[in-house]
């Protein structure tokens, strides 16, 4: 490992208490590279205006910044355990290709306030992400629901045939609910997208650096202005983004429980392309829905980073190595809840439903609550029609599922999605 940046030549350093403390960092901050490296550009050049860099030292940082970019990418720098963290290697880079300057990189920022910023980036980025696959879900659903708006389909309660609905009924909730996460995915990310660069170790420092430039440079819509509450931020903004990506998992698992059911033989509403299923090691006639069953399961991990995030930031005031912890569970919670989401738009629209056995799933019975309502239409107080309608259950099969689909006319019911609305608010989100 090259030399910590904290060493001062006094101590001689325990390599294992090293590899302790770093821990996973190397590893994590290659997901955080970039973002850093973009960071550190957009610091040497605030350090030039204000004239700690003269401009040709800040144009020189800069270019050996931006050939590291590319090195990376394309996989002939590698981040790896010769380094305590992506911080330290890009200050080891600087110095062996521009000797001293290379050493002026770190003027006035921490590596506190330097792990901010590249996670703070990165978060607004990933939030992008889960508002669009959001988003592309949404819009999915939306075409199927309104494929399928007529083709009935039984609305359960308690697990137990309850009233008829549809299928586009069906896509037409998920439509909305991804819309909503969505908005809130970009909410989140426009209530975290401040700029904590310039804060140092949690004090500020000394110079007048150029706080507001550098905010804009890396995109920021405001500065987070008091360094105490900057550095007590860390964990709380990341929290806020993994609640925003769980809101996403929540729906997707409900989605997911639906198509498991659907899909059992019991059931057989719903076929699933081969692509999307595996066979049994064993049984010869299995197809399981190994896919949806594991996008069911991508909650979990989002609720245990949640969880471990909670119990990490019962802290006081100020930078605690404690909270290097957060890293690992908030980067590997949002790759992975972002792929989850991104499989799940072309499985809806690859999703088969035989709507033969779907109608034919709707009784009799299930058409009581229409009867009952209808008869509030002529005057007998509801409770009373209750009764009388739970009397006559055998006599309700004279109706079909598309006159009950036809007659659901509050807004929002079978017979009027409101999609239209729908798809304005999903065009607003483009």
């Amino acid at each position: 490992m090259t030399t910590p940046l904290w060493d001062k030549g006094q101590t001689d350093i325990d390599r294992e208490l090293m590899a302790f403390t770093a821990g996973e960092d190397v590893i994590l901050d290659r997901q955080l590279f970039g973002y850093d490296i973009q960071a550190s550009i957009a610091h040497v050049r605030g350090l030039g205006r204000i004239d700690l860099l003269s401009a040709e030292e800040a144009d020189a940082l800069t270019r050996a910044l931006q050939d590291l970019a590319v090195a990376f990418k394309e996989g002939d720098f590698q981040l790896d355990e010769r380094f305590e963290d992506g911080h330290s290697a890009i200050e080891f880079y600087l110095t062996e290709k521009l000797g001293e300057l290379g050493k002026k990189v770190h003027s006035g920022r921490s590596r506190n306030d330097q792990v901010l910023v590249a996670q703070r980036l990165f978060l607004r980025d990933a939030l992008g992400r889960v508002a669009e696959k959001s988003r592309a879900i949404a819009g999915v659903a939306l075409e199927r629901a309104d494929q399928m708006r007529h083709a009935p389909m039984p609305g359960y309660t308690h697990l137990q045939r309850a009233v008829p609905s549809s299928v586009g009924m069906w896509f037409a909730g998920f439509a909305e609910a991804f819309i909503d996460n969505a908005e809130l995915a970009r909410a989140t990310a426009h209530w975290l997208n401040a700029n904590p660069l310039g804060t140092a170790a949690g004090y500020g420092v000394n110079l007048p650096l150029d706080r507001q430039g550098v905010g804009e440079e890396l995109g920021f819509a405001r500065m987070q202005i008091n360094p105490i509450y900057t550095q007590n931020s860390r964990g709380k903004f990341e929290l806020q983004a993994l609640m925003a990506l769980l809101q996403a998992l929540l729906d997707l698992r409900r989605l997911a429980w639906d198509l498991s059911l659907f899909t059992t033989e019991e059931f057989a509403f719903v076929d699933l392309p081969d692509a999307y299923t595996t066979g049994s090691s064993i049984m010869p006639n299995k197809r399981n829905p190994d896919v949806v069953e594991l996008l069911r399961a991508s909650t979990s991990p989002a609720i245990g980073a949640i969880n471990e995030l909670l119990s990490l930031l019962s802290l006081p005031s100020g930078y605690h190595r404690d909270l290097q912890n957060t890293k690992g569970p908030v980067l590997r919670t949002l790759s992975r809840g972002i792929t989850a989401l991104g499989l799940t738009a072309p499985l809806l629209q690859a999703l088969s439903f035989d709507e033969q056995r779907l109608k034919d799933a709707i009784t009799g019975p299930m058409f009581a609550t229409d009867r009952a309502v209808e008869l509030t239409t002529t005057g007998v107080p509801f409770r009373d029609a209750y009764r009388q309608v739970g009397a006559e259950l055998d006599q309700l099969n004279t109706r079909t599922p598309a006159q009950s689909l036809q007659s659901r006319t509050s807004p929002g019911g079978c017979a009027d999605l409101r999609l239209d609305e729908l798809q304005r608010r999903l065009e607003k989100l483009a």
